[in-house]
């Protein structure tokens, strides 16, 4: 039986890797199950599936799911270090699914001790990718990764022959958002924003995807997974998210991964790596799709793309400023502080404000990124709402370049 410990069981990966196991019973045995606040979840999960340890992030639910737990023999704690203590218990393979930068210590904790690790967190990448996948080296660990696009890539990409991949199409759905009018987007509401057309996921990943900081955040992990330069990385926006990424080589040759999207597709391929597994996801029917659709990212529509890439170029302390950045501007979001468009607008600002450093710890990492927090906490709403009326304004101008120039088209036509 293989040993399988679960970082954020509650949330929507988690859940749907428990999908999995039960699927899959007599194959794995869970030693530990953490969530942050949700102990409801956290022990029905429990008393089915009987792991070692429960642990909880947030200690105020502590005593309702000791409560709840009483009399299983299943070891109990809470805090940010039982969380660790989870990750570094003796499991086979450990799937990283805390969201945000919380997820980085447990994360790293697990890669310490040499596990197979399955990420489905993008802050490990993207805040501190140099010094993860360092130790990832140093500890021999295996490294899988869980979102749909790098498990892609992951899946046709030539280790053997690294020198003659030229480049890797990163494909995006572009949101619930993609063709709607520019003026439109300063209304967005977070109902509207978490309302996914293709994929099932948590409200700040929803949140990602429709400005396409996702895709961003997406691109740094790139490069960190597969060396590639950010010349390298191109993304792609493919609206029925079919073809989940793609890999070009030096023949011209372009291998692309097709399946429904179904986060179980790439959970199911970790979870039985090497082999693979049966999953219950629908199986793809080409010919009842029909056709495929691409096109080129608007990166004056969705800024927080173009943002991150440039926080890739710039290296250093910058990707961890936009990540911190755009986890408290979502939050705020969320809770009804900004507008939608105001998102971006805050990170670019946190990222002018905040100073670049040299990255060369763990320490350094949490102290930028603890800094860029109460920067993008304190942007003033009338900041925001200022920088990101510039950016109506350059979308509305070129859509109108755009109008105009199919109308001349049409004209001479």
């Amino acid at each position: 039986m293989r040993r399988i410990t679960i970082l954020g069981s509650t949330g929507s990966v988690g859940e749907s890797t428990i999908d999995l196991v039960n699927r899959n019973r007599g194959a794995y045995q869970v030693v530990a199950l953490t969530a942050h606040s949700n102990w409801e979840k956290l022990a029905t999960q429990a008393k089915s599936l009987r792991p070692e340890m429960v642990a909880l992030a947030d200690r105020g639910g502590y005593a309702s799911l000791k409560a709840a737990l009483a009399g299983t023999g299943i070891a109990i704690e809470a805090g940010d270090e039982a969380i660790c203590e989870a990750a570094r218990r003796d499991a086979d393979w450990v799937m990283a699914a805390i969201v945000g930068a919380a997820g980085l210590k447990p994360t790293l904790a697990a890669v310490e001790r040499g596990a197979t690790v399955a990420l489905a967190n993008k802050e490990c990448l993207v805040s501190a990718g140099d010094i993860f996948m360092a130790a990832v080296a140093r500890h021999n660990a295996t490294l899988l990764p869980v979102d749909s696009e790098h498990n892609a890539i992951f899946q046709v990409f030539d280790f053997d022959q690294r020198a003659k991949v030229t480049k890797i199409i990163l494909t995006a759905s572009g949101g619930p958002f993609r063709s709607l009018p520019m003026a439109d987007m300063r209304g967005v509401t977070p109902a509207q924003a978490v309302a996914h057309p293709n994929w099932s996921m948590g409200a700040k990943i929803s949140v990602d995807s429709a400005t396409m900081m996702n895709k961003g955040l997406e691109v740094i992990e790139a490069h960190h997974l597969f060396r590639m330069t950010p010349a390298q990385i191109e993304v792609l926006v493919h609206p029925q998210s079919v073809i989940h990424s793609m890999v070009e080589y030096a023949d011209g040759s372009v291998l692309a991964q097709l399946g429904t999207p179904d986060m179980r597709t790439p959970i199911a391929y970790t979870l039985g790596w090497p082999k693979r597994l049966d999953a219950p996801t629908a199986r793809l029917d080409l010919a009842k799709l029909g056709s495929l659709t691409f096109e080129a990212p608007d990166l004056t529509r969705f800024p927080a793309l173009r943002l991150a890439q440039e926080a890739l170029v710039a290296g250093g302390a910058a990707p961890t400023i936009l990540n911190a950045a755009n986890e408290v501007a979502v939050a705020r979001f969320l809770a009804g502080e900004i507008g939608f468009l105001e998102i971006a607008a805050i990170v670019e600002h946190t990222l002018a404000r905040v100073a670049g450093r040299r990255i060369a710890s763990l320490e350094d990492i949490l102290a930028v990124d603890e800094e860029a927090r109460i920067v993008a906490r304190n942007v003033p709403q009338r900041v925001a709402a200022g920088n990101a009326a510039q950016t109506i304004g350059a979308g509305n101008a070129a859509q109108a370049t755009a109008a105009g120039s199919a109308a001349q088209k049409t004209a001479a036509e």
